[in-house]
């Protein structure tokens, strides 16, 4: 049994004050949740089947790395019998949700975010993993409705046609050498308790994603921020119906730099108990990651070495804020 998870676990239960443990600050002006922007600047909403869609997304990939996709084809009623789930999952008893705990190398079950081993602090929140294909995750959870989960595949073409990548050469990089290779996808349910002191905890660090791109649904409430340089902290408002999409480091590797791999964070409230759903795109484990040929524009030079997708995420693994630097040329 991992006694961190327990310690986690049974500390949300009506917990009067914060635990020293998870206290990111002491002081308001130190408050990670404290921020200043301008509310017209945020990251687009972008109608996927707009005809502008692809140029739409470019030019969100760019500036935020971020977006918000609607009219995507997946039925919201999807995601609401899956938010559904997860709070039966994270209502379980604290014993019975640790017969399925994540071991600490590992990807899958219940336990803290893998990113915390890179923080001093624990953070607020609780999630777990499933790796497999979304159509197979959707055919466990809906074995009669599952099918509608290849819209999703909608998204990657829409991503990828953004950067002008049209035909199957573009992407064959991307693509399992069998069948049994196509675990491209890593299926993530967060939760984010109530809070007693939400100005001073921190439900999900300052992070960038190591996939190709990340879809979220945020489940209608607050939470997620994304830094945009010059501006701060920006909230990502909930849109009914809506996918954040992030881009991804992998995304920003291939694209040499041109698409953004957007930091962001998760901050808590005291109110209302926030469930999110994220499917992060992942190549096969052995896949070798560099600028795409295509995207490396005849005036610039690649910006970073080719790396197995092994060695990147081991890499980041013991430092988040370096990972992309190491391999740049």
């Amino acid at each position: 049994m991992n006694p961190t998870v327990k310690l986690q676990t049974q500390t949300f239960n009506n917990v009067p004050t914060l635990p020293d443990s998870y206290v990111w600050s002491t002081t308001p002006s130190e408050s990670p949740c404290l921020h200043s922007i301008d509310e017209k600047q945020v990251p687009p909403v972008v109608d996927i089947g707009d005809p502008s869609a692809f140029s739409l997304v470019r030019d969100a990939c760019e500036k935020w790395g971020v977006f918000q996709a609607i009219n995507h084809g997946i039925p919201l009623s999807l995601f609401q019998e899956t938010e559904f789930e997860a709070r039966r999952l994270f209502s379980l008893p604290t014993e019975q949700k640790q017969l399925v705990a994540r071991l600490p190398e590992g990807f899958t079950g219940y336990g803290l975010v893998r990113i915390s081993r890179n923080f001093p602090k624990l953070m607020w929140s609780e999630c777990f993993g499933m790796i497999g294909s979304p159509v197979e995750h959707a055919s466990q959870l809906w074995p009669q409705d599952h099918a509608k989960f290849w819209y999703m595949r909608k998204l990657v073409a829409v991503m990828l046609r953004s950067l002008g990548l049209t035909n199957e050469q573009d992407t064959k990089w991307f693509e399992p050498k069998n069948e049994s290779d196509r675990a491209k996808c890593f299926l993530q349910l967060n939760s984010y308790p109530v809070c007693p002191d939400p100005d001073r905890a921190m439900g999900l660090a300052p992070h960038t994603d190591s996939s190709l791109f990340t879809l979220l649904y945020q489940g209608g409430i607050n939470g997620l921020q994304v830094y945009d340089d010059g501006v701060g902290w920006v909230d990502v408002q909930p849109v009914e119906g809506a996918l954040v999409v992030n881009v991804g480091d992998l995304m920003h590797i291939v694209s040499n730099g041109r698409f953004k791999s957007v930091l962001h964070r998760v901050v808590v409230n005291n109110t209302r108990h926030r469930i999110s759903t994220a499917f992060f795109y992942l190549p096969p484990w052995d896949a070798k990651v560099s600028p795409l040929k295509k995207l490396v524009e005849f005036d610039h030079l690649p910006m970073y070495r080719q790396v197995t997708w092994k060695e990147y995420v081991e890499t980041k693994s013991k430092d988040l804020s370096k990972a992309l630097d190491s391999i740049r040329i």
